[in-house]
């Protein structure tokens, strides 16, 4: 069971800027926990032979703690566009079942909540997440106009993103959250899983 996905991701969570998770540290959202959202939209990738470019899916968790202490809460919501096998697919790829960076993380979810079906999109800094919510990504920059980026985390969707602020609303497991810190990057996820998360 072999796949490869690569295309770009955007985040939020009610952290304050700048979110400290993926350093381990401890959250700082309004509770001292985490609640985020992010979609991310595959340009090109399969799981064997199920065909998964132009799928898009939300991603929710829930920190209770330092990201490091585990106990996560995760659950997803497929692209109504997507066909069931695709759905499938994600699915499998996300709780760890293919192996590669998910298979790392999954030891330290507590909860994987499964896949629900919805409309999830993400254009011009927009994210949205059907039934959960919707929020905007304003990037942080230097003096001289470039993203102001993190390289090199304990934790990340990619070995380096760009850093900003959130603005909107979501619900995920029973908790409205507020966006507040934001982040983006170019992802590519593969079952050998060679460089393409942080992780320490």
């Amino acid at each position: 069971m072999g796949y490869t996905i690569a295309g770009t991701y955007m985040a939020a969570c009610n952290c304050r800027l700048i979110c400290p998770c993926p350093v381990g540290a401890l959250p700082t959202g309004p509770d001292d926990q985490c609640h985020g959202a992010a979609v991310f939209r595959i340009d090109r990738g399969s799981l064997d032979d199920v065909d998964l470019s132009g799928i898009a899916f939300g991603l929710m968790n829930h920190f209770p703690g330092a990201i490091t202490d585990g106990n996560w809460k995760m659950g997803v919501v497929v692209d109504d566009s997507a066909s069931d096998a695709q759905a499938q697919a994600i699915e499998t790829i996300l709780s760890g079942q293919a192996g590669g960076p998910f298979a790392e993380f999954a030891p330290l979810i507590g909860e994987f909540t499964g896949v629900q079906r919805g409309k999830v999109s993400m254009s011009d800094g927009k994210g949205s997440i059907g039934g959960v919510g919707d929020f905007t990504f304003e990037q942080l920059t230097g003096p001289d106009g470039s993203p102001t980026t993190e390289r090199n985390a304990m934790f990340g969707f990619a070995p380096e993103f760009r850093l900003g602020k959130t603005s909107g609303k979501f619900t995920a497991f029973g908790f409205d959250a507020q966006a507040s810190y934001g982040e983006n990057a170019e992802f590519e996820y593969s079952s050998e899983g060679e460089g393409q998360t942080s992780r320490a």
